[in-house]
């Protein structure tokens, strides 16, 4: 099989209809490139501030006579801050800024906004006037996604102050909470704990992962004016896989039958370990393949067809191991669409054996490497670069720390950075499982998929998704496209689920068999969305 085309493996309109998830610097070469086409920074950050009123709003609906705390930094965010003060005097607010410098010692767009404010009348109080008094809401403009290192003492002690206040008012963050490293969502060391926050422009990728949820609340982004070709000229290096859900799931074709749909192979499920290869065998059924059939030592078949007469199986000559050749799937290798090897495989030698036979085998289809073939690649690194671009792996943190030859705490410690050097590994696509599932692929932006569905943490969920990739891969997805629908569509189905079991004991079974049902249920709850308040981003999965 000769090398996927570009086209193989992503689709760029694909890419440009998920929301870029631009990092601090990168959103920052946006400020500068929309300054230089002749939009002010003063301009932005206008459009900025009545964003985030209306955010305000939905925590504070009537703003009459309200007492705001405004917490104003010296940089763009202060501004943004500044700004937003001004607009809540017009509203019949009674807000104080509370700040680190005179509006007149401040610079650019932040020194016209805060001059104004003042002159409006915004009562401006150093940070010292800062009180634990009661607040209607507070609004966190301390510092915005340009910072890094650790709060300064000073900085601190205000978001420990705002954390602490004890009537709990409405407390809305200006872009990012500060404290939160805009880029790994990590708390440096502490963090504002925001009922919401209006982030500006996009989203940025450390506000996107979930572990962030419990600093900024409701994510909203707010549109400032940013100009689409700004965007276009300057892609973001990671985009997000969730706010489309019901455009990205696959439809019926009509006219078709079930050759249309492909045939997928999975090839895995040792002797004791049937189990794997059933679920990733039911995940490429449930997903829409026309056809699934799974191979594996005689004395394996049995269990991966179990109950299910749907699934077809292939008996290899051998009773207990994999052969020595591929001999056995030669006609399958070359006849499906696309295949998945490593459920249940097993990681003795001779797993090792036939699963290199299978990577180098010239008529192969694309492979989705999952489970126990990612612990055999991580044994015989050499094997790697027998992955084609077209091919997929899909490691857990465990699975990706090994191929990595780090802890699974260091993989979780930056997820982001771990995607990226798996991309780096050989030229395949990755999908890192987990909350905020990642899909890399090396000269491809990244793509987050922010969800975190506890339902999916069960035996065989991973199979489940491996199967539902190869099916869309055997349909003729674009392997990118794949993972990312793949990806989107098994967390959708953990939410199904999440509806029978609030607390999880489900089994990958009940994950599967959702599997069929989110498409509908989700083009349902986009057409019945109608114009209303800000959303959180983290709803639209």
């Amino acid at each position: 099989m000769s090398e996927a085309s570009p086209s193989d493996l992503f689709s760029q309109d694909f890419l440009d209809a998920l929301p870029p998830l631009p990092s601090p610097g990168e959103m920052q070469a946006w400020d500068q490139e929309s300054a230089r086409l002749g939009i002010p920074e003063a301009v932005l950050m206008e459009n900025a501030a009545r964003a985030a009123l209306a955010v305000l709003k939905t925590g504070v609906p009537s703003l009459a006579g309200k007492q705001i705390a405004l917490l104003m930094g010296g940089g763009n965010n202060g501004g943004d801050a500044a700004c937003l003060a001004r607009q809540l005097l017009d509203a019949g607010a009674k807000p104080v800024v509370f700040c680190a410098r005179e509006p007149s010692a401040l610079k650019g767009a932040a020194r016209i906004h805060a001059m104004a404010a003042a002159a409006c009348g915004v009562p401006f109080a150093p940070f010292e006037g800062w009180n634990a008094r009661w607040w209607d809401a507070v609004v966190d403009g301390l510092v915005g996604t340009g910072f890094q290192g650790e709060l300064k003492e000073s900085a601190l002690r205000l978001v420990q102050q705002v954390n602490q206040l004890p009537s709990r008012p409405f407390v809305l963050a200006l872009d990012v909470p500060s404290g939160l490293d805009a880029s790994t969502g990590k708390p440096c060391p502490e963090a504002v704990m925001a009922s919401a926050t209006a982030t500006f422009a996009a989203a940025k990728p450390g506000l996107a992962v979930p572990e962030a949820s419990q600093w900024t609340g409701r994510l909203v982004v707010c549109d400032i004016g940013m100009p689409l070709c700004v965007r276009q000229q300057l892609p973001a290096s990671a985009r997000l896989i969730a706010a489309q859900a019901a455009a990205l799931l696959p439809g019926v074709r009509p006219q078709a039958y079930k050759n249309t749909y492909g045939h997928v192979l999975v090839l895995g499920g040792a002797k004791g370990l049937g189990g794997a290869c059933q679920m990733a065998c039911l995940g490429a059924l449930r997903a829409g393949a026309g056809l699934a059939t799974g191979a594996a030592p005689a004395s394996a078949v049995a269990s991966v067809k179990g109950p299910y007469a749907e699934i077809m199986v292939r008996a290899l000559e051998t009773a207990e191991c994999w052969p020595a050749d591929t001999r056995a799937v030669d006609d399958l290798l070359e006849q499906v669409q696309a295949a998945c090897i490593g459920p249940g495989m097993g990681t003795g030698d001779d797993a090792a054996r036939f699963l290199l036979r299978v990577l180098a085998h010239r008529s192969r289809p694309r492979l989705v490497v999952d489970a126990d073939a990612l612990n055999l690649l991580a044994k015989h690194p050499a094997m790697l670069s027998h992955l084609r671009r077209g091919d997929v792996l899909t490691p857990h943190p465990g699975e990706a720390a090994r191929l990595l030859g780090i802890s699974p705490g260091e993989v979780q410690a930056d997820r982001f950075g771990a995607a990226r050097r798996l991309a780096e590994l050989s030229r395949a696509a990755v999908v890192l499982k987990g909350a905020g599932t990642i899909v890399a692929l090396k000269g491809a932006p990244l793509l987050l998929c922010p969800a975190d569905v506890p339902q999916l943490a069960c035996a065989g969920s991973g199979d489940v998704l491996a199967g539902m990739l190869a099916a869309l891969m055997a349909a003729g997805e674009p392997s990118l496209d794949a993972a990312a629908k793949a990806v989107v569509w098994h967390a959708a189905a953990g939410r199904l689920v999440a509806a029978d079991y609030p607390a999880r004991g489900n089994t990958a079974g009940d994950i599967a068999n959702a599997v069929p049902r989110v498409p509908a249920t989700a083009a349902k709850a986009q057409s019945e969305r109608r114009p209303k308040p800000p959303r959180d981003l983290r709803s639209e999965l």
